[in-house]
Protein backbone atom coordinates (compact mmCIF):
# COMPACT_ATOMS: atom_id res chain seq x y z
CA UNK A 1 0.00 0.00 0.00
CA UNK A 2 1.64 3.63 -0.82
CA UNK A 3 2.59 5.39 2.07
CA UNK A 4 0.65 8.58 2.33
CA UNK A 5 2.96 11.67 1.30
CA UNK A 6 2.22 13.82 3.98
CA UNK A 7 4.36 11.61 6.30
CA UNK A 8 7.25 11.27 4.71
CA UNK A 9 9.35 13.58 5.11
CA UNK A 10 12.61 11.22 5.24
CA UNK A 11 12.05 11.47 1.43
CA UNK A 12 13.24 14.90 1.25
CA UNK A 13 16.84 13.74 1.80
CA UNK A 14 17.99 12.72 -1.63
CA UNK A 15 19.08 15.19 -4.26
CA UNK A 16 18.72 13.02 -7.83
CA UNK A 17 19.75 14.28 -11.22
CA UNK A 18 16.81 14.50 -13.65
CA UNK A 19 17.13 11.36 -15.39
CA UNK A 20 16.44 10.01 -11.94
CA UNK A 21 13.92 12.05 -11.59
CA UNK A 22 11.87 10.91 -14.88
CA UNK A 23 12.57 7.07 -13.58
CA UNK A 24 10.78 8.14 -9.64
CA UNK A 25 7.80 9.23 -11.56
CA UNK A 26 7.87 6.22 -14.05
CA UNK A 27 7.93 3.88 -10.84
CA UNK A 28 5.07 5.82 -9.32
CA UNK A 29 2.68 6.18 -12.04
CA UNK A 30 3.39 1.89 -12.72
CA UNK A 31 3.60 1.03 -8.71
CA UNK A 32 1.29 3.52 -6.78
CA UNK A 33 -0.68 3.10 -9.46
CA UNK A 34 -1.78 6.42 -10.33
CA UNK A 35 -2.30 7.70 -14.06
CA UNK A 36 0.41 10.33 -14.83
CA UNK A 37 -2.33 12.98 -15.31
CA UNK A 38 -3.43 12.34 -11.73
CA UNK A 39 -0.07 12.40 -10.75
CA UNK A 40 0.20 16.04 -12.55
CA UNK A 41 -3.38 16.91 -10.63
CA UNK A 42 -1.44 15.76 -7.12
CA UNK A 43 1.23 18.13 -8.14
CA UNK A 44 -0.94 21.16 -9.07
CA UNK A 45 -3.34 21.00 -5.68
CA UNK A 46 0.28 21.45 -3.73
CA UNK A 47 1.46 24.05 -5.58
CA UNK A 48 -2.17 26.35 -5.79
CA UNK A 49 -1.61 26.13 -2.17
CA UNK A 50 1.58 27.23 -1.46
CA UNK A 51 0.67 30.05 -3.97
CA UNK A 52 -2.49 30.76 -2.24
CA UNK A 53 -0.46 31.41 1.23
CA UNK A 54 2.30 33.18 -0.75
CA UNK A 55 0.28 35.70 -2.64
CA UNK A 56 -3.22 37.43 -1.46
CA UNK A 57 -6.20 36.56 -2.26
CA UNK A 58 -7.14 39.36 -5.03
CA UNK A 59 -3.78 38.83 -6.35
CA UNK A 60 -3.78 38.56 -10.67
CA UNK A 61 -2.11 36.03 -12.12
CA UNK A 62 -0.68 35.06 -15.80
CA UNK A 63 0.63 31.43 -16.07
CA UNK A 64 2.79 31.18 -19.20
CA UNK A 65 3.26 27.44 -19.70
CA UNK A 66 4.39 25.68 -22.72
CA UNK A 67 3.98 22.42 -23.95
CA UNK A 68 5.37 19.91 -21.67
CA UNK A 69 4.46 18.56 -18.59
CA UNK A 70 5.80 21.44 -16.18
CA UNK A 71 2.83 23.29 -19.10
CA UNK A 72 0.51 21.07 -17.84
CA UNK A 73 1.12 21.68 -14.44
CA UNK A 74 0.87 25.37 -15.04
CA UNK A 75 -2.51 24.88 -17.04
CA UNK A 76 -4.06 22.85 -14.25
CA UNK A 77 -2.40 25.45 -11.33
CA UNK A 78 -4.91 27.88 -13.62
CA UNK A 79 -7.91 26.29 -13.66
CA UNK A 80 -7.78 25.71 -9.44
CA UNK A 81 -7.16 29.41 -8.98
CA UNK A 82 -9.94 30.14 -11.19
CA UNK A 83 -12.20 27.86 -9.37
CA UNK A 84 -11.05 29.02 -5.85
CA UNK A 85 -11.94 32.97 -7.35
CA UNK A 86 -8.45 34.37 -8.79
CA UNK A 87 -8.34 36.06 -11.33
CA UNK A 88 -6.06 34.11 -14.16
CA UNK A 89 -5.31 33.89 -17.99
CA UNK A 90 -3.28 31.77 -19.77
CA UNK A 91 -0.43 32.15 -22.21
CA UNK A 92 0.64 28.77 -24.29
CA UNK A 93 3.62 29.31 -26.19
CA UNK A 94 3.80 26.86 -28.98
CA UNK A 95 7.25 26.11 -28.40
CA UNK A 96 7.13 22.74 -30.46
CA UNK A 97 3.79 21.50 -32.64
CA UNK A 98 2.50 19.35 -30.32
CA UNK A 99 1.07 18.81 -26.55
CA UNK A 100 2.39 16.41 -24.53
CA UNK A 101 -0.86 14.18 -24.06
CA UNK A 102 -1.54 15.66 -19.72
CA UNK A 103 -0.33 18.80 -21.29
CA UNK A 104 -3.38 18.38 -23.83
CA UNK A 105 -5.87 16.76 -21.33
CA UNK A 106 -5.46 20.23 -19.08
CA UNK A 107 -5.52 22.22 -21.33
CA UNK A 108 -8.96 20.87 -22.94
CA UNK A 109 -9.98 21.27 -19.22
CA UNK A 110 -9.17 24.75 -18.97
CA UNK A 111 -11.62 25.05 -22.85
CA UNK A 112 -14.49 23.99 -20.88
CA UNK A 113 -14.09 27.35 -18.72
CA UNK A 114 -14.65 30.36 -21.45
CA UNK A 115 -14.02 32.55 -18.32
CA UNK A 116 -9.89 32.07 -18.60
CA UNK A 117 -8.95 34.11 -21.40
CA UNK A 118 -6.44 31.70 -23.46
CA UNK A 119 -3.78 32.97 -25.61
CA UNK A 120 -1.75 30.59 -28.00
CA UNK A 121 1.17 32.35 -29.48
CA UNK A 122 3.79 31.93 -32.12
CA UNK A 123 5.65 34.89 -31.45
CA UNK A 124 7.17 37.17 -28.44
CA UNK A 125 5.50 39.95 -29.78
CA UNK A 126 1.93 38.63 -29.11
CA UNK A 127 2.79 38.53 -25.62
CA UNK A 128 1.97 41.48 -23.38
CA UNK A 129 2.60 41.45 -19.47
CA UNK A 130 0.80 43.84 -16.48
CA UNK A 131 2.61 44.83 -13.91
CA UNK A 132 0.13 44.24 -11.49
CA UNK A 133 0.13 40.43 -12.54
CA UNK A 134 1.90 37.53 -10.89
CA UNK A 135 3.74 35.38 -13.50
CA UNK A 136 3.66 31.69 -13.14
CA UNK A 137 6.51 30.64 -14.51
CA UNK A 138 5.34 26.51 -16.14
CA UNK A 139 7.64 27.04 -19.85
CA UNK A 140 10.02 24.01 -18.67
CA UNK A 141 10.77 21.33 -15.70
CA UNK A 142 13.60 19.59 -14.31
CA UNK A 143 13.55 17.57 -18.01
CA UNK A 144 15.25 20.45 -19.88
CA UNK A 145 18.86 19.71 -21.02
CA UNK A 146 19.83 22.05 -23.16
CA UNK A 147 19.87 26.34 -23.08
CA UNK A 148 16.70 27.39 -24.18
CA UNK A 149 16.72 29.59 -27.78
CA UNK A 150 14.65 30.72 -30.44
CA UNK A 151 11.02 31.94 -28.97
CA UNK A 152 11.63 30.34 -25.45
CA UNK A 153 14.75 32.69 -25.46
CA UNK A 154 12.73 36.01 -26.62
CA UNK A 155 10.26 34.99 -23.93
CA UNK A 156 11.80 34.12 -20.87
CA UNK A 157 13.93 37.95 -21.69
CA UNK A 158 10.22 39.53 -21.77
CA UNK A 159 9.57 37.76 -18.35
CA UNK A 160 12.62 38.95 -16.88
CA UNK A 161 12.02 42.65 -18.51
CA UNK A 162 8.47 42.67 -16.98
CA UNK A 163 8.71 43.74 -13.67
CA UNK A 164 6.26 41.46 -12.64
CA UNK A 165 6.74 38.92 -9.74
CA UNK A 166 7.51 35.56 -11.09
CA UNK A 167 6.86 32.07 -9.41
CA UNK A 168 8.40 29.44 -11.33
CA UNK A 169 6.77 25.61 -11.05
CA UNK A 170 9.57 23.25 -9.97
CA UNK A 171 12.59 24.87 -11.16
CA UNK A 172 13.05 28.32 -12.69
CA UNK A 173 12.46 28.16 -16.83
CA UNK A 174 15.99 27.36 -18.17
CA UNK A 175 17.81 26.61 -15.11
CA UNK A 176 19.13 23.09 -14.93
CA UNK A 177 18.97 20.57 -12.40
CA UNK A 178 22.49 20.77 -11.84
CA UNK A 179 25.76 22.00 -13.61
CA UNK A 180 25.05 25.43 -15.33
CA UNK A 181 28.42 26.09 -16.38
CA UNK A 182 27.15 25.38 -19.99
CA UNK A 183 24.08 27.31 -19.69
CA UNK A 184 22.76 30.62 -21.15
CA UNK A 185 22.25 33.08 -18.25
CA UNK A 186 19.86 35.65 -20.74
CA UNK A 187 17.98 32.05 -20.93
CA UNK A 188 16.88 31.27 -17.40
CA UNK A 189 13.79 32.98 -15.51
CA UNK A 190 14.88 35.08 -12.64
CA UNK A 191 11.90 33.44 -10.32
CA UNK A 192 11.16 35.02 -6.79
CA UNK A 193 9.69 31.99 -5.45
CA UNK A 194 10.02 28.44 -6.74
CA UNK A 195 7.99 25.54 -5.85
CA UNK A 196 10.29 22.91 -6.40
CA UNK A 197 8.10 19.10 -6.76
CA UNK A 198 9.18 16.78 -4.02
CA UNK A 199 13.01 17.08 -4.20
CA UNK A 200 15.20 20.15 -3.70
CA UNK A 201 17.54 20.64 -7.22
CA UNK A 202 20.94 20.53 -6.70
CA UNK A 203 21.39 23.82 -8.75
CA UNK A 204 19.56 25.62 -5.70
CA UNK A 205 22.74 25.11 -3.41
CA UNK A 206 24.78 27.83 -5.63
CA UNK A 207 25.48 30.94 -5.68
CA UNK A 208 25.23 31.85 -9.35
CA UNK A 209 21.91 30.66 -9.58
CA UNK A 210 20.34 32.39 -6.72
CA UNK A 211 19.55 35.17 -8.95
CA UNK A 212 17.18 32.98 -11.15
CA UNK A 213 15.51 30.56 -7.97
CA UNK A 214 14.89 33.19 -5.37
CA UNK A 215 13.26 31.64 -2.60
CA UNK A 216 12.55 28.11 -3.05
CA UNK A 217 10.19 25.42 -1.53
CA UNK A 218 9.92 21.67 -1.98
CA UNK A 219 6.28 20.43 -2.14
CA UNK A 220 5.48 17.14 -1.64
CA UNK A 221 3.90 14.87 -4.45
CA UNK A 222 3.36 11.72 -3.10
CA UNK A 223 6.78 10.27 -4.92
CA UNK A 224 6.79 6.33 -4.13
CA UNK A 225 9.06 5.64 -1.14
CA UNK A 226 10.79 2.36 -2.11
CA UNK A 227 11.81 3.94 -5.50
CA UNK A 228 13.36 6.70 -3.41
CA UNK A 229 14.86 4.49 -0.80
CA UNK A 230 16.23 2.50 -3.29
CA UNK A 231 17.55 5.04 -6.22
CA UNK A 232 20.98 6.02 -5.09
CA UNK A 233 22.53 9.39 -4.70
CA UNK A 234 25.68 10.72 -2.91
CA UNK A 235 24.09 14.12 -2.33
CA UNK A 236 22.08 14.55 0.43
CA UNK A 237 19.87 17.64 2.07
CA UNK A 238 20.63 17.75 5.37
CA UNK A 239 17.43 18.23 8.42
CA UNK A 240 16.69 17.16 11.39
CA UNK A 241 15.40 14.06 11.04
CA UNK A 242 18.71 13.05 9.55
CA UNK A 243 20.66 14.77 12.74
CA UNK A 244 18.73 13.25 15.56
CA UNK A 245 19.26 9.97 15.26
CA UNK A 246 23.01 10.48 15.15
CA UNK A 247 23.10 12.16 18.70
CA UNK A 248 24.14 9.98 21.38
CA UNK A 249 21.98 9.71 24.43
CA UNK A 250 23.84 10.21 27.62
CA UNK A 251 23.61 7.43 30.23
CA UNK A 252 22.88 7.85 34.06
CA UNK A 253 26.20 7.24 35.65
CA UNK A 254 28.13 8.94 33.18
CA UNK A 255 31.20 10.88 34.03
CA UNK A 256 33.15 13.49 32.41
CA UNK A 257 35.67 10.93 31.62
CA UNK A 258 33.49 9.46 29.34
CA UNK A 259 32.76 12.35 27.07
CA UNK A 260 36.24 12.88 25.68
CA UNK A 261 39.49 15.22 26.44
CA UNK A 262 39.90 17.91 23.53
CA UNK A 263 42.94 19.92 22.69
CA UNK A 264 42.77 23.05 21.02
CA UNK A 265 45.81 24.56 19.86
CA UNK A 266 44.79 28.21 18.84
CA UNK A 267 45.49 32.14 19.49
CA UNK A 268 48.21 34.55 18.90
CA UNK A 269 48.39 38.35 19.87
CA UNK A 270 45.63 40.30 19.04
CA UNK A 271 43.25 37.35 18.30
CA UNK A 272 42.73 35.39 21.54
CA UNK A 273 39.33 35.74 20.63
CA UNK A 274 39.65 33.43 18.10
CA UNK A 275 40.94 31.09 21.08
CA UNK A 276 38.33 31.71 23.31
CA UNK A 277 35.03 31.10 21.04
CA UNK A 278 36.76 28.01 19.61
CA UNK A 279 37.11 26.81 23.56
CA UNK A 280 33.83 27.96 24.69
CA UNK A 281 31.88 26.51 21.85
CA UNK A 282 34.01 23.27 22.56
CA UNK A 283 32.73 22.92 25.78
CA UNK A 284 28.96 23.54 25.20
CA UNK A 285 28.77 21.34 22.61
CA UNK A 286 29.38 18.32 25.74
CA UNK A 287 33.73 17.50 25.60
CA UNK A 288 34.49 16.20 29.40
CA UNK A 289 37.64 17.50 29.69
CA UNK A 290 39.17 20.78 26.91
CA UNK A 291 42.84 21.69 27.09
CA UNK A 292 43.58 25.03 25.26
CA UNK A 293 47.15 25.34 23.97
CA UNK A 294 47.82 29.33 23.57
CA UNK A 295 50.52 31.45 23.45
CA UNK A 296 51.94 33.23 26.73
CA UNK A 297 49.75 36.72 26.03
CA UNK A 298 46.34 34.90 26.18
CA UNK A 299 46.68 33.38 29.77
CA UNK A 300 44.57 35.58 31.65
CA UNK A 301 42.41 36.48 29.08
CA UNK A 302 41.37 32.81 29.19
CA UNK A 303 41.10 31.94 32.54
CA UNK A 304 38.64 34.43 32.74
CA UNK A 305 36.79 33.91 29.39
CA UNK A 306 36.81 30.24 29.33
CA UNK A 307 36.42 29.02 32.91
CA UNK A 308 36.26 25.19 32.28
CA UNK A 309 38.64 25.26 30.22
CA UNK A 310 42.28 24.01 31.05
CA UNK A 311 45.16 26.19 29.91
CA UNK A 312 48.79 25.10 28.83
CA UNK A 313 50.98 28.42 27.60
CA UNK A 314 53.37 28.19 24.68
CA UNK A 315 56.96 29.67 25.77
CA UNK A 316 56.71 32.42 23.27
CA UNK A 317 54.10 35.16 24.27
CA UNK A 318 52.79 36.02 21.20
CA UNK A 319 52.22 33.29 19.44
CA UNK A 320 52.59 28.99 19.52
CA UNK A 321 56.02 27.54 18.81
CA UNK A 322 56.27 24.45 20.30
CA UNK A 323 54.21 21.65 19.80
CA UNK A 324 52.64 19.93 23.10
CA UNK A 325 52.37 16.10 24.32
CA UNK A 326 49.54 15.31 22.40
CA UNK A 327 49.32 11.89 24.03
CA UNK A 328 46.69 12.29 26.34
CA UNK A 329 43.68 13.45 23.77
CA UNK A 330 41.03 12.26 22.56
CA UNK A 331 40.43 14.53 19.38
CA UNK A 332 42.77 17.41 18.91
CA UNK A 333 41.86 20.94 16.57
CA UNK A 334 44.59 23.64 15.43
CA UNK A 335 44.06 26.81 13.33
CA UNK A 336 41.88 29.42 14.74
CA UNK A 337 43.48 32.70 15.46
CA UNK A 338 47.19 31.04 15.27
CA UNK A 339 48.89 33.35 12.72
CA UNK A 340 50.66 31.88 10.21
CA UNK A 341 54.71 32.16 11.65
CA UNK A 342 57.10 30.00 10.60
CA UNK A 343 57.47 27.95 13.74
CA UNK A 344 53.34 27.85 14.22
CA UNK A 345 54.17 26.38 10.69
CA UNK A 346 56.14 23.71 12.47
CA UNK A 347 53.70 22.62 14.97
CA UNK A 348 50.88 21.94 12.05
CA UNK A 349 53.87 19.80 10.25
CA UNK A 350 54.59 17.86 12.99
CA UNK A 351 50.98 17.25 14.23
CA UNK A 352 50.09 16.11 11.03
CA UNK A 353 52.70 13.72 10.79
CA UNK A 354 52.23 12.27 14.39
CA UNK A 355 48.46 12.44 15.52
CA UNK A 356 46.74 8.94 16.32
CA UNK A 357 43.39 11.01 17.17
CA UNK A 358 40.57 12.73 15.16
CA UNK A 359 42.20 15.76 13.93
CA UNK A 360 39.95 19.34 12.74
CA UNK A 361 42.13 21.87 10.86
CA UNK A 362 40.50 25.80 10.32
CA UNK A 363 41.51 28.89 9.68
CA UNK A 364 45.06 29.84 9.74
CA UNK A 365 45.75 25.89 9.67
CA UNK A 366 44.51 25.69 6.09
CA UNK A 367 46.51 29.03 5.23
CA UNK A 368 49.77 26.99 6.78
CA UNK A 369 48.88 24.00 4.70
CA UNK A 370 48.00 26.04 1.66
CA UNK A 371 51.51 27.65 1.50
CA UNK A 372 53.18 23.87 2.06
CA UNK A 373 50.94 21.61 0.10
CA UNK A 374 53.69 18.80 0.32
CA UNK A 375 51.96 18.30 3.69
CA UNK A 376 48.22 17.54 1.93
CA UNK A 377 49.72 14.09 1.52
CA UNK A 378 50.08 12.94 5.42
CA UNK A 379 46.79 14.13 6.40
CA UNK A 380 45.51 11.00 8.72
CA UNK A 381 42.63 10.11 6.80
CA UNK A 382 39.00 11.62 7.78
CA UNK A 383 40.49 14.70 9.43
CA UNK A 384 38.19 17.39 9.14
CA UNK A 385 39.39 20.42 7.01
CA UNK A 386 37.37 23.77 7.54
CA UNK A 387 37.76 25.98 4.79
CA UNK A 388 35.61 29.55 3.66
CA UNK A 389 35.95 29.44 -0.58
CA UNK A 390 38.94 31.39 -0.10
CA UNK A 391 40.81 29.27 1.86
CA UNK A 392 40.04 26.65 0.06
CA UNK A 393 40.95 28.36 -3.27
CA UNK A 394 44.27 28.56 -1.86
CA UNK A 395 44.39 24.87 -0.95
CA UNK A 396 42.62 23.55 -4.34
CA UNK A 397 43.20 26.33 -7.14
CA UNK A 398 40.94 29.29 -8.22
CA UNK A 399 37.10 28.40 -8.96
CA UNK A 400 35.22 31.00 -11.12
CA UNK A 401 31.91 29.56 -10.08
CA UNK A 402 30.83 28.04 -7.12
CA UNK A 403 29.80 25.09 -8.48
CA UNK A 404 33.61 24.62 -10.31
CA UNK A 405 34.36 24.67 -6.48
CA UNK A 406 32.11 21.76 -5.56
CA UNK A 407 33.52 19.93 -7.93
CA UNK A 408 37.09 20.68 -6.83
CA UNK A 409 36.13 19.56 -3.45
CA UNK A 410 34.42 16.26 -3.73
CA UNK A 411 38.02 15.52 -5.46
CA UNK A 412 39.99 16.86 -3.52
CA UNK A 413 37.97 15.03 -0.70
CA UNK A 414 38.89 11.79 -2.55
CA UNK A 415 42.18 12.47 -3.09
CA UNK A 416 43.25 12.93 0.24
CA UNK A 417 40.92 10.94 2.09
CA UNK A 418 39.52 14.14 4.18
CA UNK A 419 36.60 15.39 5.39
CA UNK A 420 35.80 19.19 3.65
CA UNK A 421 33.47 21.10 5.32
CA UNK A 422 33.16 23.70 2.99
CA UNK A 423 31.72 26.56 4.68
CA UNK A 424 28.79 29.38 2.88
CA UNK A 425 24.93 29.04 2.56
CA UNK A 426 24.01 25.84 2.74
CA UNK A 427 27.41 24.64 4.11
CA UNK A 428 29.27 21.65 1.85
CA UNK A 429 29.80 18.54 3.76
CA UNK A 430 32.26 15.76 1.24
CA UNK A 431 33.39 12.46 2.68
CA UNK A 432 36.30 10.87 0.81
CA UNK A 433 33.32 8.28 0.17
CA UNK A 434 32.16 10.54 -2.75
CA UNK A 435 28.88 11.53 -0.67
CA UNK A 436 28.07 15.20 -0.41
CA UNK A 437 25.84 16.96 2.18
CA UNK A 438 23.85 20.12 2.04
CA UNK A 439 23.33 21.75 4.96
CA UNK A 440 19.68 23.17 5.82
CA UNK A 441 20.41 25.59 8.57
CA UNK A 442 21.67 29.05 9.17
CA UNK A 443 21.76 32.59 7.66
CA UNK A 444 23.17 35.32 6.02
CA UNK A 445 23.79 37.20 9.99
CA UNK A 446 26.56 34.46 10.50
CA UNK A 447 29.09 35.66 7.66
CA UNK A 448 30.44 37.33 10.83
CA UNK A 449 34.39 37.51 12.52
CA UNK A 450 33.95 34.38 14.78
CA UNK A 451 31.45 32.52 13.59
CA UNK A 452 34.22 29.80 11.79
CA UNK A 453 35.37 29.51 14.88
CA UNK A 454 32.71 28.30 17.00
CA UNK A 455 32.13 25.53 14.06
CA UNK A 456 35.36 24.25 14.85
CA UNK A 457 34.84 24.02 18.39
CA UNK A 458 31.23 22.29 17.99
CA UNK A 459 33.25 19.40 15.95
CA UNK A 460 36.10 18.96 18.03
CA UNK A 461 33.79 18.59 21.21
CA UNK A 462 31.57 16.29 19.29
CA UNK A 463 35.29 14.78 18.06
CA UNK A 464 36.11 14.54 21.69
CA UNK A 465 33.16 12.41 22.73
CA UNK A 466 33.81 9.70 19.97
CA UNK A 467 31.54 10.44 17.35
CA UNK A 468 32.69 9.61 13.66
CA UNK A 469 34.28 12.35 11.77
CA UNK A 470 31.68 12.16 9.26
CA UNK A 471 28.72 12.17 11.88
CA UNK A 472 30.74 14.83 14.17
CA UNK A 473 30.82 17.31 10.62
CA UNK A 474 27.56 16.93 10.09
CA UNK A 475 25.80 17.34 13.68
CA UNK A 476 28.54 20.26 14.23
CA UNK A 477 27.13 22.35 10.90
CA UNK A 478 23.93 21.77 11.32
CA UNK A 479 23.83 22.70 15.16
CA UNK A 480 26.01 25.18 14.55
CA UNK A 481 23.46 26.55 12.17
CA UNK A 482 20.51 26.15 13.86
CA UNK A 483 22.18 27.82 17.01
CA UNK A 484 22.67 30.81 14.44
CA UNK A 485 19.03 31.03 13.37
CA UNK A 486 17.89 30.80 17.18
CA UNK A 487 20.40 33.76 18.04
CA UNK A 488 18.87 35.39 15.06
CA UNK A 489 15.23 35.50 15.55
CA UNK A 490 15.96 37.29 18.91
CA UNK A 491 19.02 39.58 17.69
CA UNK A 492 18.05 40.15 14.05
CA UNK A 493 20.95 39.46 11.62
CA UNK A 494 22.63 42.39 10.86
CA UNK A 495 23.59 42.41 15.17
CA UNK A 496 24.49 38.59 15.51
CA UNK A 497 28.28 38.14 16.40
CA UNK A 498 29.82 34.96 17.50
CA UNK A 499 29.34 34.97 20.98
CA UNK A 500 25.44 34.81 20.38
CA UNK A 501 26.09 31.93 18.11
CA UNK A 502 27.89 29.75 21.52
CA UNK A 503 25.19 31.23 23.90
CA UNK A 504 21.92 29.56 21.53
CA UNK A 505 24.07 26.00 21.48
CA UNK A 506 22.37 24.65 24.58
CA UNK A 507 18.87 25.25 22.80
CA UNK A 508 19.56 23.94 19.58
CA UNK A 509 21.03 20.79 21.19
CA UNK A 510 17.93 20.69 23.59
CA UNK A 511 15.92 20.50 19.97
CA UNK A 512 17.31 17.45 18.65
CA UNK A 513 18.00 15.54 21.70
Amino acid sequence: MFISYWNTNYLYMKLFSSDQIKTIDKYTIKHEPISSVNLMERASQNIFSKISELCYKGSEFVVVASSGNNGGDGLAVARLLHNAGYSVRVILVQVSGKLSGDCDINFNRLTEIKKIQKDVVKHVSEINFSNREIIIDALFGSGLSRPVEKLALEIVKKINSSGCRVISIDLPSGLFCDDNSGNNPEGIVKADYTLSLQFPKISFFFSENYKYTGEWFVLPIGLHPQIISEEYSPFIYLEDWEIKPLLKKREKFSHKGNFGHALIISGSYGKMGAAVLVSRACMRAGAGLLTSYIPACGYNIMQISSPESMVITDSCQKYVSELPDVAPYSAIGIGPGIGTHELTGEILKKLIESVRVPLIIDADGLNLLAANKKWLRNLPENTILTPHPKEFDRLAGESSTSFERFKRAALFSKRYKTIVVLKGAYTQIFSPDGNCFFNSTGNPGMATGGSGDVLTGIILGLLAQGYKPVNAAKIGVYIHGLSGDMAASITGQYSLTASQIVEYLPSAFKTLV
